[in-house]
């Protein structure tokens, strides 16, 4: 097999993955899901605000989320320089590409809520 030809065929075998695996771990969890849907649907908050909304969350563990997914680059932190510190954070662009999931997501609950009632 030529240099070339084996490129080619690398090429294919990356085109081939899933990227399930990624995107799970971009956006799985028990918290970054809801995060998002506050971040894309309510629009930019506060990280008191976050934390108010998303029930049983610690600091720690929507701190260690929030940095996720900033560096993931589905949220943008936005810090002002005010004393106290002022954080916002909001979707990024990629973020709020993931709207039409959470409506297919919804489509799907009440797709099978409708089924499930007529049973």
């Amino acid at each position: 097999m030529k240099n070339k030809d084996r490129k080619i065929s690398k090429k294919n075998e990356k085109e081939l993955q899933c990227p399930a695996p990624v995107v799970i771990s971009m956006i799985g969890g028990k918290w970054k899901l809801l995060i998002l849907q506050i971040l894309i649907f309510q629009g930019t908050k506060r990280f008191g605000e976050l934390h108010k909304r998303i029930n049983g969350i610690t600091q720690t563990m929507l701190t260690k989320q929030l940095r996720a997914l900033e560096t993931d680059g589905l949220i943008i932190r936005k810090v002002y320089p005010e004393i106290p510190p002022k954080v916002e954070y909001s979707a990024s662009k990629d973020g709020l590409a993931l709207e039409k999931m959470f409506n297919a997501m919804h489509a799907w609950w009440q797709q099978r809520e409708e089924k499930s009632s007529t049973r």
